[in-house]
């Protein structure tokens, strides 16, 4: 039998020893999401004695987390914007990085059509569903299953948008005010680099954008024109040295207004354009 401080302090060494990043954080909160407390609870149960069953569930989620299955699918969900999305293995996890996205486009979005391309789990046009006043809101992925958890965090949200399953611009009709992507952007001989919990748990076709990590931006920018009306927005997240190689393309395009936005790191994380009136 253990008391709640004991699981905590056997957790913590246990991921410790296994090189899970922020070790001590992780068994807090699977902790917190398998008793259902909070830091309150704990500082005045701690020395209490545990469920034998729910010690043994909570034994089982941090051999998990040992193995560097990411927190947020074994707990299944992810707050972002200040709103909390269901996340499994089959979309990328949502990033704080990818606020900054959403923040800009809330900047001009009110009375707007948008298209969110690579919608993932739907955490961007959710998001500006809930909080930007858009007239109507499309999301596409290529893959089914992430349409479908998409599907799910749009009516836990009460917002209406439209999801369609694409390959990119294949299945799109209309044209929209404002399109919106963050597309893979890592570049294939960088998996290799990325942490355990990237590289072998989320899913490499939201990852791998080729050679030069720019395939995704290149067949977007190619066909786009075509899905935006005059004077329309398009926003893409990229990878902090793509700026210069996504606003070239652009630029090509005859786009205007091109933009290169940092994140707090000072890096640069958004580029957007414009589409021409004439």
């Amino acid at each position: 039998m253990n008391t709640y401080n004991e699981l905590l302090q056997t957790a913590r060494e246990f991921l410790n020893k296994n090189g899970v990043a922020d070790a001590d954080l992780d068994a807090w909160y699977l902790l917190a999401h398998v008793f259902g407390i909070d830091r309150a609870d704990f500082f005045i149960y701690r020395n209490d004695v545990v469920s034998q069953e729910k010690a043994l569930h909570y034994r089982m989620l941090i051999k998990k987390r040992a193995s560097h299955i990411p927190l947020q699918y074994i707990i299944g969900r992810q707050e972002f914007m200040g709103l909390e999305f269901e996340v499994n293995e089959n979309v990328l996890i949502p990033r704080q990085d990818t606020e900054l996205l959403v923040e800009e486009v809330l900047k001009i979005c009110q009375g707007k059509s948008v298209l969110d391309m690579c919608t993932g789990s739907g955490c961007i046009i959710v998001s500006l569903a809930k909080l930007g006043s858009i007239k109507t809101a499309v999301g596409s992925d290529i893959s089914i299953k992430a349409i479908e958890l998409a599907e799910k965090n749009s009516k836990r949200h009460n917002v209406k948008v439209n999801f369609i399953q694409s390959d990119l611009f294949d299945s799109i009709v209309g044209s929209y005010d404002i399109i919106v992507s963050n597309p893979p952007y890592i570049k294939s001989a960088d998996l290799k680099t990325l942490m355990p919990e990237v590289k072998d748990h989320e899913p490499r076709q939201a990852l791998d954008a080729g050679p030069d990590g720019l395939i995704f931006y290149k067949r977007i920018i190619d066909d786009i024109k075509r899905f935006l009306n005059p004077g329309g927005y398009v926003f893409f997240e990229i990878g902090y040295d793509q700026g210069e190689a996504v606003s070239n393309m652009l630029d090509l395009s005859g786009f205007v207004d091109i933009t290169i936005k940092k994140d707090f790191s000072d890096l640069d994380r958004i580029v957007h354009a414009r589409k021409s009136f004439l």
